[in-house]
């Protein structure tokens, strides 16, 4: 018994052989080289921006004379001396002023901001860019601009001098920004959550407390800690405003630029006990940090 064999089909003339699949086709991805070099040029303009931050605490622990030598020290003998005279001379109460001012002042823009955001985002109003518009608008104005009606304002209601002045105009300074990215945020959480949490009867304001809040925690750290840095960084309505009751401490160290020379080593001295603050709270928010700024949709 004979088995018939289907005819293969001829190929078409003048095809020639036929070519294996072309592997190179696609996008190319780095190879182990390639990323090799992406790191160390991270590294380098990493420690770029870092060497002015290392420069300053280095000079903190020079004595003030060894602090202008030229070419500059780089072996000396450690001190505390400089540390000791900023503290004798009085940064304790300026460092409560900031710590408050900031701190209030954090308070308040996200309980204003939060509920804006959570309005132009998962319940949009009519004309939401016209909104969000209006509120980064207020930021399009230089704060030297600003500074003199503020000025006039403060001295006619009698408020210059006060800690809870600088509190109100620092508020009303994040509060555009926190809404920007908490709006960011808020664009992230999937329509589900929402529907389930409604068809379950629970509230507006309950779907957001216990609902919406949980899944954004990671943007209200983000957006909190930008807060805080630009409060406690703020010199122009701070230097203006202030004297000796609610200076804070970007007032307290311009004092030491004076007619007869500037203290560098106490400059120093005094910025890195200012800058403590601000990295304490970005090293504790870290992982939240990283979190907000790599938020997703699913979570």
């Amino acid at each position: 018994m004979s088995t018939s064999t289907a005819p293969t089909p001829a190929a078409p003339a003048g095809s020639g052989p036929a070519r294996p699949a072309d592997d190179t086709a696609g996008p190319r991805h780095p190879g182990k080289l390639g990323r090799n070099l992406m790191g160390v040029l991270a590294w380098v303009v990493g420690l770029l921006f870092f060497f002015p931050v290392l420069w300053m605490v280095l000079t903190a622990f020079k004595h003030e004379s060894d602090a202008y030598t030229n070419p500059p020290k780089l072996f000396f003998t450690p001190t505390l001396e400089q540390f000791r005279e900023v503290f004798g001379s009085g940064i304790g109460p300026y460092l409560l002023n900031s710590l408050g001012a900031t701190l209030f002042s954090t308070v308040l823009v996200l309980l204003l901001a939060i509920p804006a955001a959570f309005a132009v985002s998962l319940r949009p109003v009519a004309k939401t860019r016209d909104v969000l518009f209006f509120f980064i608008s207020t930021k399009m104005l230089p704060v030297v601009a600003a500074i003199v009606p503020i000025y006039v304002v403060v001295n006619q209601l009698h408020v210059g001098d006060n800690i809870w002045t600088l509190t109100l105009l620092y508020t009303a300074m994040n509060v555009p920004i926190a809404v920007w990215m908490m709006r960011s945020f808020f664009l992230e959480v999937p329509g589900a959550l929402l529907e389930a949490a409604s068809i379950d009867g629970a509230s507006l304001p309950r779907t957001m407390r216990e609902v919406v809040l949980p899944v954004v925690s990671p943007g209200i750290a983000a957006t909190g800690l930008i807060c805080v840095i630009f409060a406690w960084n703020e010199f122009i309505l701070a230097v203006n405003l202030t004297a000796a009751r609610a200076g804070t401490v970007p007032v307290f160290l311009v004092g030491f630029i004076t007619s007869e020379g500037l203290y560098f080593a106490k400059l120093c001295a005094a910025a890195t006990m200012a800058a403590l603050p601000v990295i304490i709270a970005g090293w504790l928010a870290q992982n939240k940090l990283v979190q907000g700024l790599s938020f997703g949709a699913v979570k």
